[in-house]
């Protein structure tokens, strides 16, 4: 999707973690400090040769920042990527506010984190080729942007914007399941083309959609649209990153053959069909968890 220009970003619902120092033990000192860019990048630990106290421990934290503070405008988020996760962010969180009531839950907005290379979530450590995901004991979402490039280099997709934005939108849907109770009600531990985990993904495809249906009338703080009218081309767009994370196709991809009864998001097919049904029905569609497996 292209973001209407003149459309204005508030900021801040985008931070980005990153690793950061932190030394205890009493006054930290400049000897301290050298003590401790030795051991980073030489593995040399000459703690023991500093006198005093000034040096009895240093970990590693994440730290969040605001990821996006120089993003203003719909033009800033057609240029730049995290400027398009800022408004994305900013457009799903406008529609979820108001959607949430026809789905009967009370909508809270996610914590959505961009890192490098690896971050500590409460559901383990997440790295670059984790792929994005939803943490629901943190009830935020984590992403890399570097998978951007191995979606379009390594799965397939054509890369575009709204195949990007289709990622966060889907996370989004997972945050939605979470406020629905749909991940304690759901037993996600099988595998199967009609199993729980299958299900739960289907219908984030399908909350995906439903906001692309109606982004282009989700209006900024100052009344204007944040998204130009969505194109057939935008909507291939999100298509072909829907096709490219399906089951069967990244597993041909990898052993030339598919099997269903190891799927855990659904096959290419069934991502594309509930995302479009999200985009043409809204979210009152998406009821992946209750219907038969064959109508899935």
């Amino acid at each position: 999707m292209t973001f209407n220009e003149d459309s204005r970003l508030g900021g801040g619902k985008v931070k980005r973690r990153g690793r950061a120092a932190a030394v205890g033990g009493g006054a930290v000192g400049v000897g301290a400090i050298v003590v401790f860019l030795i051991a980073e990048f030489t593995g040399v630990d000459l703690s023991g040769i500093v006198g005093g106290g000034d040096l009895t421990q240093i970990t590693q934290r994440d730290e969040a920042v605001d990821a996006a503070p120089e993003c203003r405008t719909g033009r800033d988020a057609n240029q730049r990527v995290e400027c398009r996760m800022e408004g994305a962010a900013e457009s799903l969180d406008q529609y979820w506010t108001s959607e949430s009531r026809s789905l009967g839950i009370a909508y809270t907005t996610p914590d959505f984190y961009l890192f490098q290379d690896s971050t500590d979530t409460s559901c383990g450590q997440a790295s670059a080729a984790t792929g994005p995901f939803y943490c629901p004991p943190d009830r935020a979402i984590y992403l890399d942007t570097a998978f951007y490039d191995d979606l379009q280099a390594q799965y397939g997709s054509s890369g575009g914007p709204l195949a990007q934005m289709y990622v966060v939108a889907h996370e989004w849907g997972h945050h939605v399941q979470q406020l629905q109770g749909a991940f304690a009600q759901t037993d996600r531990s099988g595998t199967g083309a009609d199993s729980g985990s299958v299900r739960v993904e289907l219908q984030a495809d399908c909350y995906a959609g439903a906001w692309v249906g109606d982004a282009a009338t989700t209006e900024d703080a100052d009344g204007q649209t944040f998204f130009e009218p969505i194109t057939r081309a935008e909507i291939a767009d999100a298509l072909s990153a829907a096709s490219a994370v399906g089951d069967d196709s990244i597993q041909e991809r990898a052993t030339g053959r598919a099997d269903p009864d190891s799927f855990t998001h659904g096959s290419s097919e069934q991502r594309q069909r509930w995302f479009l049904r999200g985009y043409q029905q809204g979210a009152t569609s998406c009821d992946t968890l209750s219907i038969p497996g064959s109508a899935l």
